[in-house]
């Protein structure tokens, strides 16, 4: 029986202690109403990072240039540039070699 007394009071005891917060929470969130809290920031993902070119790539982009320039270059930087222009122009070439005399 002693245990059961012992375990009744430390129910009795948690209970007033939430009850006492239950209250503290109402007092707060009361108050809080009140208050103007902004929305999360939407999250943002990091840009896609681009894959490495092969080294035969290289090796091709190298010959075309040294074959055009007419000497061995150095390539310190290649960079791919999505536009619109480079496929209007192959366009544009397309349709004036169909030009019908």
């Amino acid at each position: 029986m002693k245990e059961i007394d012992q375990l009744r009071a430390e129910i009795a005891k948690l209970a007033a202690r939430l009850e006492a917060l239950e209250s503290a929470v109402g007092q707060v969130s009361r108050s809080a109403r009140d208050v103007h809290v902004p929305p999360p920031a939407p999250e943002t993902k990091p840009a896609p990072q681009p894959e490495p070119i092969p080294e035969h790539v290289l090796a091709a982009i190298s010959a075309c240039v040294a074959a055009y320039l007419g000497e061995r270059v150095h390539i310190r930087q290649i960079r791919l540039v999505a536009s619109p222009a480079w496929a209007q122009q192959g366009r544009v070439f397309i349709q004036a070699s169909h030009r019908l005399h």
